[in-house]
């Protein structure tokens, strides 16, 4: 059995082929259930988690990426509260094929799938971006729009204003067109990318500008959120997957339950858009929105594109 280790798996997982690794299996499919979350005892915490997400393909390959988010850790100098590894096997043997840095994958396919995304739903000359976050994924996300979209301007905010420059600063040092703010001011902005862990909106959702695209990402539970419901119902909603954004979302799952929107207010999906069903935006002076919760056949898309690339 291989290892990739993270900077192996980086190396696999290229942004053009890792976007249209995912557009190939939003176009198959594959077996991918809700993940499955067990709590664990913490000494001094209140609860750990383990996560195993799990996807197949049959006769071809299996996998599942296994997660443990131990919040105590952060007691402890240089010790991460998440660590994540995803396993690789045969689809028809079961023979384990490859092990890789769980975090880095989910970095990246992360980010692939919203510029995936953002193909369909952004304006091709798109070239302000404003990134609000100032993490792993905020950072994937700048490579990633940057690699597609003819980006003139990034614009790093953060509720922590020491992180948002520095990932600027790493940004700029990479060549890209980065620099802090003060403000999560979505004026201006072409792509407004957020990857938080915010639980109250980022931003007044009535100042969004027509022809700007929202790519959410932070909000993967229901008590989280990044958007209001102004935002919401001004946009043509799309998502990755209906059943995990009405199960997870928290931007989508609060805005029905305030009544702003209903669950047919969501337009499609990545499966309708990579198949054809859907056009993605219908007009330069559209305000599109995609939610994002991810999807365990997005991991066993980079997998196989890393362990087969190797």
């Amino acid at each position: 059995m291989r290892n990739l280790d993270k900077a192996q798996t980086t190396a696999g997982l290229p942004w053009p082929a890792l976007r249209e690794a995912l557009r190939q299996i939003f176009r198959e499919g594959c077996d991918a259930p809700l993940r499955h979350r067990h709590p664990l005892p913490q000494k001094d915490a209140a609860e750990g988690s383990l996560l195993l997400m799990p996807a197949w393909q049959a006769h071809r390959f299996t996998g599942v990426k296994i997660v443990h988010v131990n919040p105590s850790n952060a007691l402890q100098p240089g010790l991460k509260a998440v660590h994540s590894v995803y396993l690789l096997s045969h689809g028809e043997t079961g023979e384990p094929l490859c092990l890789l840095d769980g975090g880095t994958l989910t970095d990246r396919r992360t980010a692939a799938a919203s510029v995936l995304a953002a193909e369909y739903l952004a304006r091709p000359d798109s070239s302000r971006l404003l990134l609000l976050g100032s993490g792993k994924v905020a950072h994937a996300l700048a490579e990633a729009y940057a690699e597609r979209f003819p980006l003139r301007e990034i614009r790093v905010w953060s509720r922590r204003p020491e992180s948002a420059a520095r990932l600027a600063a790493t940004l700029a040092e990479a060549g890209l067109p980065a620099r802090d703010v003060a403000q999560a001011d979505p004026a201006g902005a072409d792509i407004i990318a957020a990857a938080t862990l915010s639980t109250t909106p980022l931003f007044d959702g009535a100042a969004v500008e027509p022809g700007t695209h929202v790519d959410l990402i932070g909000a993967f539970r229901p008590d989280m959120r990044e958007s209001d419901g102004t935002l919401m119902r001004r946009a043509r909603l799309f998502v990755d997957t209906r059943a995990g954004t009405l199960a997870e979302a928290g931007d989508v799952v609060q805005a029905i339950a305030e009544g702003a929107i209903e669950a047919g207010h969501i337009q499609g999906d990545l499966f309708d858009l990579c198949r054809g069903q859907h056009p993605g935006r219908g007009g330069a002076e559209e305000i599109t929105l995609f939610k994002s919760v991810g999807w365990a056949g997005e991991d066993l898309a980079a997998a196989v594109l890393a362990y087969q690339g190797g």
